[in-house]
């Protein structure tokens, strides 16, 4: 191999490296942290599902939650679509 071929290569490894630090790794933290939310999820957590609704949770099975979003009016969502905690105040 001449020096071309080292130069080529190097840059190849270089933008894969690059690559793999600004997108692949960020995604793969953030799928971590949503899956270990899902896991610790409670009755009487208050929620925000990835849609903008925001509830409490009355009951939850392995694939759902129920949600309490306003006085007598509950909703079922897959538990994927929970978003995040909300936040106390």
């Amino acid at each position: 191999m001449d020096t071309g071929q080292y130069a080529s290569v190097i840059w190849l490894v270089l933008l894969l490296a690059i690559f793999y630090f600004l997108l692949i790794r960020p995604q793969q933290q953030r799928a971590r942290r949503h899956q270990k939310l899902i896991s610790e999820l409670r009755v009487g957590d208050k929620v925000v599902t990835i849609g903008g609704i925001h509830g409490v949770i009355k009951s939850l099975t392995e694939n759902t939650v129920s949600l309490k979003i306003a006085e007598n009016i509950k909703i079922t969502v897959d538990r994927k679509a929970i978003g995040r905690r909300r936040e106390q105040p």
